[in-house]
């Protein structure tokens, strides 16, 4: 059905059914009511005796015999106390993370399972947002049970009327307000927290709850007080000895009976109950909202026309309470100079912050409304659609059919059969070509697999033994020798007896410990590369792009990558003499040389991690030759420039090869940080003696990765044939 452009907001209330319907206006700031009703029940829905299911079927009825709603937007409200409002303000955070946040603060909020509620978001104005960044950025978070979401649409449901929208009353009188009150607000980037606009405070008092609204059009504030109209009937009722309905028309002709007095004593202490709860609840949002100006209170609701009511709140809260006497954005003079309407025009405020959310001018756009509904409609509206196109499918089809069976009838079968045969030949040949060909590539696959398995059994033991052998040729020379050998050449002749000065002999020799070598296979080398540059730890030298850059302080409590890291973040430099890694810039010098320098590690192959120590660490050395700078210029940089000798591809003879054609390139000293004292047992120690003595030396760990593409020997050599080709003919040039 063909939709009328037109919304209806109906709000269930204790007392009465209030519906007005809204459409648009030719002017932005106004909407045209073309239709209202107020239906009173014959009692109120918590009265004693009352069958609220009745009562309000019936004039839900009596409401559909008044008025037409085919093509019509239906908006429903739900009472404050039924649902759950939150409104939590966001750190600074991407823009396209906040609906993640936000289910997750949706489960923290939310004191039951989410499966268990309807609930729904909306990002609250006045926020900023910079390069994508969310700045002081409140969420409003509503929810209610889905049990009392389905129990409020039942009598819609029975009674025929599809709703569209269902909202809290709260947010409704929030929308009504910014709307019809809060005219003069400034652009949204305009907003200052420090310095708002004026706040206003909206009070619906209602039957059995009274709802407080406190806004600036920006920020709102919502409170459910559990006291309403009802409860000056209880208390004429308690305190009159009367029945619940006398109490009730006593007290709406209060001013007309015989002993006024006695019945505002009766009511006085509903009248303290309220005010208390006002100011508790203004006095609490004033506390977290230091900056804001509250201004006027507007009363919303027939129960404020308890005759004093007004009076009373404005003299004790220190606020003028203005009755709701007219809206401001409302036009249409039919329903607005009906006399029903203008004396209950202060029970229409929800009705008509339903119909704004419907026409899209309501602030906030949030809907309870159970998402299967939703479906189930949207499917119902396109089954007419769905059924006519299939019916026009089919058509077409036949249509189709029909054509191509008079064409059909128009060809001889035996003009076509010589032809057929052949065709038929033809292709069984080749189907024959094919299968011969499919057979012969299959074993040929299985005998050059048969051979790559052979040639890899020779060759590819030997990769990790040279892998091995080359790591062992970068690390300096061990000269210490072990409690009870020989002591090398360049020791002295006497060891001395002071600790001191032993400990300072282990720290002048020359040498790194390696306590653990392992690997791991990786599809893309430029992941590990891209996470170690992006923390400054990656230091080239001179064969790989020029000078290389001075050191800086790495990354304290930086986290190491893995072997492949997805990612890794900057970390701030912590200074301390240990530490070392590449300022930003040193890897390439330009866009070119970083493109061509990551391109080279692109596709699979080993990171290979070293782990080890040295002692290697005397002050005196210098801050260039202890610590990190000395596993650099000793272990990094041969491994990043050196050559080692390993055997030749036929083993006979012995070879230089260098890193490069090794395969292993770009070796990183990963996150170090400085020396520590370390005690150690005394190597020349008499073993004899019970309680050894302990020498206190600085120790250094560290941590080296680097890539490793595999080469065999046979490869090596045919890359080198190849490259003296290119040279002879001119073609190249030589590699180093």
């Amino acid at each position: 059905m063909a939709r009328s452009g037109a919304v209806w907001g109906i709000d269930l209330g204790q007392c009465a059914l209030k519906a007005l319907r809204c459409r648009a206006h030719a002017e932005s700031d106004k909407v045209v009511a073309d239709a209202f009703d107020y239906i009173e029940y014959p009692k109120i829905l918590s009265q004693p005796g009352a069958e609220p299911a009745e009562l309000i079927a019936d004039a839900l009825s009596q409401f559909l015999s008044r008025n037409d709603l085919r093509g019509d937007q239906v908006a429903i409200s739900v009472s404050g106390q039924s649902g759950l409002a939150r409104f939590i303000k966001l750190p600074p955070v991407e823009a396209k993370k906040i609906p993640d946040i936000v289910r997750y603060e949706a489960r923290q909020q939310i004191p039951f399972d989410l499966n268990d509620v309807i609930w729904d978001y909306q990002r609250m104005g006045g926020g900023a947002e910079e390069e994508g960044f969310a700045l002081e950025t409140e969420i409003g978070l509503f929810a209610m049970k889905r049990d009392a979401v389905f129990r409020v649409l039942e009598p819609f449901q029975k009674a025929g009327v599809d709703c569209d929208f269902v909202q809290l009353t709260p947010l409704a009188i929030y929308n009504f307000a910014l709307f019809d009150r809060l005219t003069e607000l400034p652009p949204p980037e305009e907003y200052d927290p420090e310095d708002p606009p004026d706040s206003i405070m909206v009070l619906s008092l209602g039957t059995d709850a009274t709802d407080l609204v406190i806004t600036n059009g920006f920020r709102v504030w919502q409170r459910s007080i559990p006291l309403g109209g009802n409860h000056f009937t209880k208390a004429l009722t308690k305190e009159l000895k009367l029945t619940f309905a006398k109490a009730e028309h006593l007290k709406r002709n209060a001013t007309s009976a015989q002993d006024p007095k006695a019945i505002f004593q009766a009511m006085r202490p509903v009248f303290n109950d309220l005010l208390t709860e006002l100011q508790r609840s203004i006095s609490y949002f004033a506390s977290i909202e230091r900056n804001a100006k509250l201004g006027k209170m507007l009363a919303l609701g027939n129960a404020m026309k308890l005759p004093g009511l007004q009076r009373y709140l404005s003299q004790s809260l220190g606020f003028e309470v203005e009755p709701l006497q007219e809206f401001r954005g409302l036009a249409g003079s039919e329903v607005l100079g009906a006399p029903s309407f203008q004396e209950n025009a202060g029970a229409f405020g929800v009705a008509y912050g339903l119909a704004l959310q419907g026409l899209e001018l309501g602030g906030l756009k949030t809907n309870l409304l159970p998402g299967e509904i939703v479906r189930e409609r949207l499917i119902n509206r396109k089954k007419p659609w769905a059924v006519a196109a299939a019916a026009l499918v089919m058509l077409a089809c036949s249509i189709s059919f029909a054509a191509y069976s008079l064409a059909l009838g128009t060809v001889k079968e035996d003009k076509w059969a010589q032809v057929e045969q052949k065709a038929a030949s033809t292709s069984r040949t080749s189907d024959g070509f094919v299968s011969g060909f499919n057979e012969a590539e299959e074993e040929f696959n299985k005998i050059k697999a048969i051979g790559d398995n052979l040639v890899d059994n020779v060759e590819g033991r030997l990769l990790w033994l040279e892998l091995l052998q080359a790591i062992n040729q970068c690390l300096p020379p061990y000269d210490l020798a072990p409690a009870g050998a020989t002591a090398p050449a360049d020791l002295p002749e006497e060891i001395p007896d002071d600790p001191r000065a032993r400990a300072e002999l282990i720290a002048r020799q020359e040498n790194l410990q390696v306590t653990n070598i392992d690997a791991q296979y990786v599809e893309d080398l430029s992941a590990w590369f891209g996470a170690v540059k992006a923390m400054n730890w990656y230091q080239p030298f001179e064969e790989e792009s020029g000078e290389a850059a001075p050191a800086e302080p790495a990354a304290e409590g930086g986290q190491p990558p893995n072997v492949a890291p997805e990612a890794a973040a900057p970390a701030e430099a912590d200074g301390n003499p240990g530490g070392g890694g590449a300022a930003a810039g040193t890897t390439g010098g330009s866009a070119e040389g970083e493109e061509a320098e990551q391109g080279g590690l692109s596709g699979p192959g080993w990171v290979v991690r070293i782990q080890g120590y040295h002692y290697h660490n005397l002050k005196q050395f210098g801050i260039e030759d202890v610590a990190a700078p000395y596993v650099r210029k000793t272990l990094v940089r041969k491994l990043a420039t050196g050559k080692v000798t390993l055997p030749t591809a036929d083993r006979k003879d012995m070879e230089r090869i260098s890193m490069k054609e090794l395969g292993i390139s770009h070796p990183v000293l990963i996150d170090p940080k400085n020396f520590y004292p370390h005690e150690i047992p005394d190597p020349w120690a008499d073993p004899t003696v019970e309680h050894q003595q302990k020498l206190v030396v600085n120790r250094f760990d560290f941590v080296v990765h680097f890539c490793w593409k595999q080469t065999t020997p046979s490869q090596r050599a045919a890359l080198r044939e190849e490259e003296k080709e290119r040279e002879q003919s001119g073609q190249g040039t030589s590699a180093e």
